[in-house]
């Protein structure tokens, strides 16, 4: 076969083999196949489409570049959880350890930030002492004794899709949801999953903008998913406002860990934690109902075994022992704690999220530069909703910084991207859809 015959075919709008999908995937993984190649794949796949057998071979292909996990050794569904990232979305710190005190084993393979959205990598990175890198043997054992993992990938797993993606990023060929489908999907399914729940985003602070752009990305997960042998469901959530109360590394931990103890549970995140969590029981077949999932979930929060998971997995990755006994003891926390007010009293009506999740790179928690370190203190507590009414007494947000200039430029920040009025909004589902 020759690599320019393979990107001739897609360009002149014809199916692909796998096995031609197959090859120009291995040409990529061992260099034979050059970077114009790829890019002119990925323009082509970009403006011709692919069909689901297309992005099913593509997923696989790119799977099967690099390490494949299998888990012989457990008793139980090997499942997981991926968003399309947002602005306060600290879900995946409390989900994988409910599912783990629930019986499944999560093998979470998560990232770091990117853009305007936080990662769970950082996160975690902000507890002294976690290997967000832990070597094979210590990864898999925290699974089988934890029953939940979080780290981040290895070079081993999908190689294919970063050098695919790093082409892609600077080839205007990023938002082709065939393409990204591929993305997601071969990362995940290299964990050796069984079962995958996707809580795609929508909203002025998520990377797909609108309701509809969503269903369609997730159509396509889920289709090409479950065609790959791993039975997904999808979830399309909000993101028109921060999710939670708090925006920042250290400080979403905090909140996770105030979450699996049952203190200051926001209504919002616990809905989307625990409508996740349920889906995927069910669907891993452990639960005939999401009524009987969440109710195995509740009980397992109000108990504290979720949260006795969370500290054991903190242990044995390298964390302090007693973290979750006082996390603050731990954390790093910022010089300057103060609030910041509206410019003019009301309800909040709306709010631009993916405005507020870029001034966190201003205030040094998200990063300009790949090797950048970060201030994992900086970021917002105490974060209004909309709906909520503020005033000269009732503030927007308490910002977290290391310098006076920093707080004045989050005070600005907030104040010119959150939007009051005199009437109290209707308030939209946090939920708008699920897709299977």
């Amino acid at each position: 076969m020759l690599p320019q015959e393979i990107i001739r075919k897609k360009r002149n709008n014809l199916n692909l083999s796998a096995e031609e999908i197959n090859f120009f995937i291995r040409g990529v993984t061992d260099g034979t196949i050059a970077d114009c190649q790829i890019s002119s794949f990925t323009m082509a796949a970009f403006l011709n489409g692919l069909n689901d057998e297309e992005t099913k071979d593509l997923t696989l292909a790119m799977r099967d570049s690099g390490d494949v996990l299998q888990w012989p050794e457990l008793d139980a569904p090997v499942v997981d959880k991926h968003s399309s990232g947002g602005v306060g979305d600290k879900v995946s710190l409390m989900l994988a350890p409910m599912l783990a005190a629930a019986g499944v084993f999560v093998p979470m393979i998560s990232g770091r930030g990117l853009g305007h959205t936080g990662g769970t990598l950082d996160k975690f990175d902000s507890i002294p002492g976690y290997q967000t890198h832990p070597d094979n043997e210590l990864f898999r054992n925290t699974v089988k004794e934890v029953g939940c993992a979080v780290i981040g990938q290895t070079g081993s797993l999908a190689p294919a899709d970063k050098k695919i993606y790093a082409i892609r990023d600077v080839s205007a060929t990023v938002e082709s949801i065939p393409l990204i489908t591929a993305s997601i999907l071969s990362k995940k399914l290299a964990a050796g999953l069984n079962c995958l729940i996707m809580d795609l985003k929508f909203g002025n602070g998520a990377f797909m903008s609108n309701l509809e752009d969503g269903c369609a990305l997730a159509r396509s997960i889920v289709r090409v998913a479950n065609l790959s042998g791993t039975k997904t469901k999808a979830l399309l959530t909000d993101m028109n406002q921060v999710l939670g109360t708090t925006v920042g590394n250290a400080l979403e931990v905090k909140e996770a860990v105030d979450y699996l103890k049952g203190i200051n549970v926001d209504p919002r995140l616990h809905q989307i934690t625990l409508d996740l969590a349920a889906e995927l029981l069910v669907n891993a077949g452990c639960f005939s109902t999401r009524e009987d999932a969440q109710k195995r979930l509740n009980a397992d929060l109000a108990s504290g075994r979720s949260l006795e998971v969370f500290a054991r997995m903190v242990k044995k990755l390298g964390g302090p022992a007693d973290f979750t006994e006082q996390p603050e003891k731990y954390l790093p926390r910022a010089t300057i704690v103060k609030p910041v007010f509206p410019l003019n009293a009301g309800y909040v009506k709306s709010m631009n999220t993916r405005n507020i999740g870029l001034s966190i790179i201003g205030l040094k928690g998200g990063r300009t530069a790949p090797d950048q370190k970060l201030d994992y203190a900086s970021g917002y507590t105490e974060f209004c909703q909309i709906g909520d009414y503020v005033d000269e007494h009732n503030p927007l947000a308490f910002i977290h910084a290391e310098s006076e200039e920093d707080y004045r430029f989050a005070e600005n920040e907030l104040q010119q991207n959150i939007v009051t009025d005199n009437e109290k909004p209707q308030l939209k589902p946090v939920i708008a859809t699920t897709v299977e």
